[in-house]
């Protein structure tokens, strides 16, 4: 499979299903898939703790931060498991 770079939506199209807000079961951890690729994570109240850019191949995620690190993540059963972190889409 190859990466999806995420584009913004056009009018009239969807944007990819893991667009959106995911968070954590305790709420400390809130972290935002922008359509545009781009993610923006917010940890215990500190708006943008973290943001980079992300590519999704099939239900796999590969983070890379601004800062220069990089994670992944994997979406099993609407649940997205990113390191040792478990999100659920804020509904």
């Amino acid at each position: 499979m190859t990466a999806t770079v995420l584009a913004k939506a056009t009018p009239g199209t969807d944007p990819h299903p893991y667009v959106g807000m995911w968070v954590t079961a305790d709420g400390r951890i809130r972290q935002e898939l922008l359509p545009n690729g781009r993610y923006e994570e917010e940890r215990d109240g500190r708006k943008r703790a973290y943001t980079g850019r992300y590519t999704v191949t099939g239900t796999h995620l590969d983070y890379a931060d601004d800062l220069g690190f990089t994670a992944t993540g994997d979406v099993r059963d609407g649940i997205l498991y990113h390191e040792h972190l478990v999100l659920h889409r804020e509904r």
